[in-house]
């Protein structure tokens, strides 16, 4: 099973978005439409199209060749495989948007598909954003002298195209994501330096919780609006519902009647949190509805007016809810919010219209404004005692985040939660170890019947031991029941075993040796020694390395112009570490790693931790042809201007004895690699002695 390779493509994102069983087929029909004239065009698509699995029962022939006339003018143009399945994907978006089911997602935002075949914007979209970059970041000293944007020009789109923008857009959403001193923010940048803006940021966005679909970093360089907009509409959309939790706002916890119903309002996506806030003034309120979306249940204001009254009823007016006129209105819900200092992203006719973006951001404007919710100290620490520690929090966030850069069909907001029916787990599964997963014995979501629950994650711990995971006495309810330091053990084998077999897959004629832990060590030594740097790492939990500088050496090495040494302290005070961290972690997504680690974990020095950010560093470096052109070099100090007296392959083959360098890997997917702190641990059922983690517990 681990040497199987599969059907791969050049774009890692078009990988994530398919199981190798899916593509096998598609390849299939792709192969076989092309035999039957020689050659795959444009023309051919829509009766193959039609034909296909969750397409014939809701698009017509005429209707994709109609889809398909919006992006190709000529419909004898040759098409290849990797164009035929994002053709496919963009005809699965539109199928899905015209059964309506789009808005059964509650973080359809998040995965919100974003396609080069699709070219068209909202306008008013466009202008509520504008709106919002320029009240944000229009004192910020490198973009003020080009803000305020005219929502009506290409402005925005422009300005985009240097990566600046983004970048600080992704600060502003969550501070401290991306250190700033990594941006290039020179007047005038040179293709290089434009490409490692859009680099860092759409490694900075995955790492925030952006669904990061099918943009790559040359779209943001042309600038290509409908993409621009769906990047810009997800970090903006994370900014305003980053107090929608517990931990943030632990006043939420008015909104339910005992313990239990904290544990499911924790495990709620932000927009049901806010709807949650929005039906529990509304009651209050006198208004006998539900409001179950942010668009039709809201189009007519009414909802809106009681909303207001309740929240701000100094403000209040008898005629808003007397308007007959739908527009009117608005207009007056409007007046009345801005009264309340809520700035206007959105237009009366975006309410009449039900924008589901723009009445969501209103309703979170309304939120961070006046939530209305009780000051009463003895609920808030009830909230605060639900909250998880440290470590667990952030092992919690780590694995979410990269389940989520899987590409899995379920968006995951609460690892624990999420996890318990053991269908994103086997989603999981077959990202990592292609056709793995039995999915004829797979229950899918929504699944009401308990038994089908355990089934499901009896098959995840029956594959976990087929990859040989170390789960001693463990049952697949142990998973149901939610047993939070079994999933997590679960979770970090799993990423282990991806993070090896991505690199032993990468030079994959490797007599069958498997990658190990001491490869990585060695490669990452011989790596900094062969740049003329004298720092090593004895281990993984090498409390050395805990200033950051073997890893600015390592970062250095595999690519000397992308560490600008003046910026570096020498990491003495926690202060200089942490800045040394948060450089390091910028610097290597800059790169081009995708990592989710934060500061605190290399100033921790975390094993495995260490252990992933070393191999996603790995990752990267053997990935680049050796002979390619380099880019112009940095300024540095003299040592770093010195080329390295070893070739990328001769460093390699000396650092990682088990892989063998003759193999091209120009045709091998690019994977994403997380960092999680997390010890290693043997599962079983007797305990928890020396990192071995109990079922029990």
């Amino acid at each position: 099973m681990s040497g199987f390779v599969g059907v791969l493509v050049s774009d890692p994102w078009l990988q994530s978005q398919f199981t190798q069983v899916e593509l096998r087929g598609l390849k299939s029909t792709y192969l076989s439409m092309k035999r039957e004239s020689g050659h795959a065009t444009v023309g051919d698509l829509p009766r193959v199209m039609a034909k296909l699995k969750g397409l014939a029962e809701r698009l017509s022939e005429e209707e994709i060749t109609a889809i398909l006339g919006e992006s190709y003018s000529d419909l004898d143009s040759e098409i290849d495989f990797e164009s035929f399945l994002r053709v496919y994907l963009n005809l699965q978006a539109r199928a899905a948007a015209k059964l309506g089911s789009g808005a059964k997602n509650s973080s359809a935002f998040l995965k919100a598909t974003t396609t080069t075949l699709l070219h068209t914007i909202d306008e008013s979209e466009k202008a509520s954003y504008v709106a919002h970059i320029n009240s944000y970041l229009g004192e910020d000293p490198f973009l003020k002298k080009y803000l305020p944007l005219d929502p009506a020009t290409n402005d925005l789109f422009e300005l985009a195209k240097n990566g600046v923008l983004l970048c600080k857009l992704i600060n502003v959403a969550v501070p401290g994501t991306i250190d700033e001193r990594a941006i290039n923010t020179k007047q005038v940048l040179n293709p290089w330096e434009r490409n490692e803006n859009h680099t860092l940021c759409l490694n900075s966005a995955k790492a925030i919780g952006c669904t990061v679909v099918n943009i790559g970093t040359q779209d943001l360089i042309e600038g290509r609006p409908h993409l621009v907009l769906g990047l810009i509409s997800q970090i903006i959309k994370i900014q305003l519902l980053a107090d929608l939790n517990l931990k943030k706002t632990p006043q939420l916890v008015e909104l339910v009647d005992d313990g239990k119903d904290v544990e499911e309002l924790m495990s709620l996506a932000p927009e049901k949190v806010l709807l949650r806030w929005m039906n529990f003034h509304l009651k209050k309120a006198g208004y006998k509805k539900t409001v179950t979306n942010f668009s039709s249940d809201v189009k007519d204001g009414e909802a809106y007016a009681y909303l207001l009254n309740v929240l701000a009823p100094e403000h209040c007016s008898p005629n808003t809810l007397d308007m007959k006129d739908p527009s009117a209105r608005a207009e007056l819900i409007l007046e009345h919010a801005e009264k309340m200092d809520c700035k206007r992203y959105l237009t009366p006719n975006d309410i009449v219209e039900g924008s589901p973006n723009l009445n969501l951001a209103f309703v979170a404007h309304i939120f961070h404004h006046r939530n209305g919710l009780s000051t009463d100290s003895k609920q808030i620490s009830f909230a605060e005692m639900m909250s998880d520690d440290v470590q667990v929090s952030r092992e919690e966030r780590a694995f979410r985040l990269w389940i989520n850069s899987l590409g899995t069909v379920i968006y995951v907001n609460n690892v624990f939660e999420d996890v318990r029916n053991g269908w994103v787990l086997l989603e999981a599964l077959d990202k990592v170890s292609p056709e793995s997963v039995n999915w004829k014995q797979a229950s899918k979501p929504p699944i009401k019947m308990p038994f089908r629950k355990v089934e499901n994650c009896n098959q995840v711990i029956r594959i976990g031991k087929q990859l040989k995971f170390s789960l001693v006495n463990v049952a697949g309810n142990d998973i149901v029941q939610g047993n939070k330091k079994l999933i997590l053990a679960f979770l970090w084998q799993l990423m282990r075993f991806n993070i090896l077999q991505l690199l032993k897959n990468l030079r994959f004629h490797s007599q069958g040796k498997e990658m190990t832990d001491a490869d990585i060590l060695s490669w990452a030594n011989k790596k900094v020694k062969s740049s003329g740097r004298t720092s090593q790492m004895e281990s993984f939990k090498d409390k050395n390395l805990s200033n950051g500088i073997f890893f600015l050496e390592l970062l250095s090495a595999v690519e000397p112009r992308v560490v600008n040494w003046n910026l570096v302290t020498k990491g003495e005070s926690d202060e200089e570490k942490k800045l040394n961290a948060t450089y390091i972690i910028s610097v290597a997504r800059k790169l081009g790693c995708s990592i989710f680690l934060l500061p605190e974990d290399i100033m921790e020095v975390n094993q495995k931790m260490i252990l992933t950010l070393t191999a996603s560093i790995m990752y990267w470096s053997l990935q680049q042809p050796v002979d390619s052109e380099s880019p112009p070099k940095a300024a540095a100090p003299e040592e770093e201007q010195q080329p390295s007296p070893e070739s990328e392959n001769g460093s390699t083959t000396e650092g990682v004895s088990n892989l063998n360098l003759d193999d091209p890997v120009s045709d091998m997917p690019q994977v994403e690699i997380v960092e999680v702190d997390t010890p290693p641990v043997v599962v079983n059922a007797d305990g928890v002695e020396n990192g071995h983690i109990s079922a029990g517990e």
